[in-house]
């Protein structure tokens, strides 16, 4: 159908040289018409139809299947208890930055206080010896003395803030403990000590 009016000849090497080949139609062939993409053997679609076959599983494939099933919970565990401790980890991370900056541009005079704490706490264990429950209130009770005298501020806040958690704490404890003897000690049978009954 086309002629090609330019021919290369030469070694194997020149053959990755590009060139260019012109080409002209034939004058006397009839004009045929043009051939759809469609219409080509390249782009037609066998005929019968095609049918999936899975390959049987080898062993090997066979136990890390049964061991990805075994180890399913564990890891969606994992991924749970991370995704839950992350954001408190990070937190974490975030105060202890903020805490070594604080240290490294301290106030003047913060490290004379810390030191006055901290010997005051140990004052307090040294002076606990001997029973536990000295030993829980002795060192932080020195400690918090020692703290307020500098930071009188604070430790009334402190103060304020502990002493309406405590009383709420005392009175939650004081209904259960009304609640538990009232189940448990007074009767229905009981009517001597009703305050109808006088």
């Amino acid at each position: 159908m086309f002629k090609v009016i330019q021919r290369a000849v030469g070694p194997a090497s020149l053959s990755l040289l590009t060139f260019k080949v012109y080409a002209s139609p034939k004058k006397d062939s009839p004009h045929k018409a043009s051939v759809k993409v469609n219409e080509l053997s390249l782009y037609s679609v066998p005929e019968g139809q095609s049918k999936y076959v899975e390959e049987p599983r080898t062993p090997l494939e066979e136990s890390i299947s049964h061991l990805r099933h075994y180890c399913e919970p564990y890891t969606s565990w994992c991924q749970e208890t991370y995704s839950q401790t992350k954001p408190k980890m990070q937190s974490l991370v975030q105060w202890g930055l903020g805490s070594y900056d604080y240290l490294q541009n301290a106030p003047p005079g913060f490290f004379p206080r810390l030191g006055v704490i901290g010997f005051a706490g140990i004052v307090g264990l040294l002076l606990a010896r001997g029973s536990k429950i000295k030993k829980l209130v002795y060192p932080p009770g020195f400690m918090g003395l020692a703290a307020s005298l500098y930071y009188p501020q604070q430790a009334i806040v402190f103060v304020q803030v502990s002493g309406e958690k405590l009383y709420d704490w005392g009175l939650r404890g004081y209904i259960v403990i009304e609640d538990l003897w009232k189940e448990n000690f007074q009767k229905p049978g009981n009517v001597k000590n009703s305050p109808g009954n006088k």
